[in-house]
């Protein structure tokens, strides 16, 4: 029905039921998670086969005392919500409203006529956030409180044996009432930024308080913290949890741990630096789930997705990704790999360490204790008859050389250097004391990227700017002029709403500046140009900087001015 509808294609059809018959699963969820249909599509076209009704829930108000009739636990243990009664009957809003198991239980338990309509997924679990996670914190910091004043010791809270943590379930320990305190407000913290679609988790000691912060979408926002007197016990938690010396403070520690939550498992990598209040932590979050792999999903202009496509399946030479940390270039990089993953292409990575794990690809990690680095394990990859070589990162003249002897023998190399625009990587290379002949012969392009912000879509509104008050910003003249409708450009903001935590934003896109190595970039690498002239040239030719990688996204309704000048600004 769903190809008869032109929903999805016959082929997408076959390869999710072959998918589903060596991995199992609902077919619906299947065709979802390979993105072949949008879930708010494949919902409306079940709610009109079973003829049940959908509901919206992202704009729907959920009154309090409708609410409290289903338990938390059992709210998300089934993936469904209240939303509305009447004086026998409740509506309930579920992944699956034909589970008639889960629909007798709920009547059994709130004596209501159940209603079942169809909710998304994402919706939902959204919806129970919103309207229970705020008490679920307050009880959380109320038991730490409680059991304080009871006399437990901060030394008795985390001398418990949790060195199993990795295998945890997150969510049920948060609703568990017989947790440690401290234990629980660990997993508090750590589920409610994964919740929060968070990349990083600050937890940071003043004189005066414990501050816990959660990096959003490239922005760190303040989040509701535990006392000061307690830090000291979430650290050691932190620290059994990734296998750290708890006795240590005086140096940096680094580990990482695996956590679980519901059905998928998820990565992070823990820093606990030493301060003069106390240790800081900082936690990256790795989840896989949320891991776009398509090209198609990086959003590069059709210019550049032309170029990157070509380039990433030359026979050999070398391409560069470069950009700060946290700027997406192991997303480009895990894209890059993904397009080219095939059964007849041997691919090794050498990482540090594998942020995530690529089915079909040889991932190693960086092993500095035991001699295994970036050129070491390059080295050795040559001698493993590779046709793909991905290298995390080359930091020095040694790493350089053995990449670009590689591309020289017919292998296709991807790395990542840090430099703040593509230009700027034939300089860096330069200061390595790499001959520009063996660089302009190797390299194909070189990719700087940026993340910003989108406009949250729930709240998203234009507004009308004058064209000066652009220029004056710094926005080209020329780049204008097909905008202009009445004398005003029509630009886009979020207004702030509960889906974006009142930001106006939501998730993050790429600004891309790519730099294809042509024949009069690599006379001008020869000649030792430095990166002003090459990026002089390379616009001539064409190439799109990222301030205007940006302004296209800007025009387009995908971010705002403000965001182009705080990620652009430099240029």
């Amino acid at each position: 029905m769903l190809v008869a509808s032109g929903l999805i294609t016959a082929a997408q059809l076959g390869e999710v039921l072959e998918l589903q018959r060596t991995s199992g699963g609902k077919l619906g969820q299947l065709l979802v998670h390979k993105k072949f249909i949008a879930e708010r599509k494949l919902l409306e076209f079940l709610s009109k086969q079973f003829g049940i009704e959908f509901v919206d829930l992202s704009a729907a108000e959920i009154k309090p005392e409708v609410l409290k009739i289903i338990p938390e636990n059992i709210a998300r243990r089934y993936g469904l919500v209240a939303v509305e009664k009447t004086e026998n009957k409740l509506k309930v809003a579920m992944e699956d409203p034909l589970n008639i198991v889960v629909l007798d239980d709920l009547k059994m338990m709130t004596g209501f006529d159940i209603k079942p309509v169809f909710g998304a997924e994402s919706d939902i679990n959204a919806a129970i956030d919103k309207n229970y996670g705020t008490k679920t914190a307050k009880e959380a910091l109320d038991d730490i409180l409680l059991k304080t004043a009871n006399g437990t010791t901060e030394v008795s809270l985390v001398e418990e044996d949790e060195n199993k943590g990795g295998g945890e379930d997150i969510t049920t320990l948060d609703a568990a009432g017989e947790a440690a305190p401290i234990v629980k407000m660990v997993n508090l913290i750590i589920s409610s930024a994964i919740k929060a679609h968070a990349s990083d988790i600050h937890i940071e000691p003043t004189y005066k308080e414990t501050k816990v912060r959660f990096r959003i979408d490239g922005v760190l926002h303040a989040q509701p913290s535990p006392p000061k007197k307690f830090h000291n016990a979430l650290v050691s938690r932190l620290k059994i949890m990734s296998q750290l010396d708890i006795s240590e403070r005086r140096v940096p520690q680094d580990g990482r741990t695996k956590l679980k939550i519901e059905d998928k498992e998820i990565d992070l990598r823990i820093s606990i630096l030493p301060c003069g209040p106390g240790e800081k932590v900082v936690m990256r979050i790795l989840d896989s789930s949320g891991l776009k792999l398509r090209l198609e999903d990086l959003g590069m202009e059709p210019e550049n997705h032309a170029i990157f496509a070509k380039c990433i399946k030359a026979p050999h030479g070398i391409n560069l990704i470069t950009g700060p940390t946290g700027s997406g270039k192991s997303t480009t990089l895990y894209s890059a790999l993904a397009t080219l993953n095939e059964p007849d292409v041997n691919i090794v990575t050498i990482e540090d360490p594998i942020e995530y794990q690529l089915e079909g690809i040889n991932q190693v990690g960086v092993n500095a204790d035991v001699g295994l680095t970036f050129a070491s394990g390059l080295r050795s990859f040559l001698r493993q008859d590779p046709d793909v070589i991905m290298v995390g990162e080359i930091r020095d003249f040694e790493t350089m050389s053995i990449a670009i002897n590689a591309a020289m023998t017919g292998h296709l190399v991807f790395s990542t250097l840090h430099t703040n625009d593509a230009p700027g990587a034939i300089t860096r290379i330069g200061m390595m004391g790499v001959e520009p002949f063996l660089t302009s012969s190797t390299l194909l392009m070189v990719v700087a990227q940026r993340l910003v912000r989108g406009i949250c879509k729930n709240c998203k509104e234009p507004y009308e700017v004058t064209p000066d008050l652009l220029v004056s910003l710094g926005v080209p003249k020329a780049l204008l002029d097909n905008n202009i409708k009445n004398g005003k450009i029509t630009l886009f903001r979020g207004r702030g709403c509960e889906t974006c935590s009142q930001t106006g934003y939501k998730g993050r896109m790429g600004i891309h500046e790519i730099l294809e190595i042509n024949d009069q970039i690599r006379q001008l690498i020869i000649a030792k140009a430095d990166a002003s002239k090459i990026g002089e040239v390379a616009h001539k030719n064409g190439m799109i900087t990222l301030r205007e990688s940006a302004l296209r996204k800007l025009f387009i309704g995908k971010t705002t001015v403000e965001e182009v000048i705080r990620v652009t600004g430099s240029d």
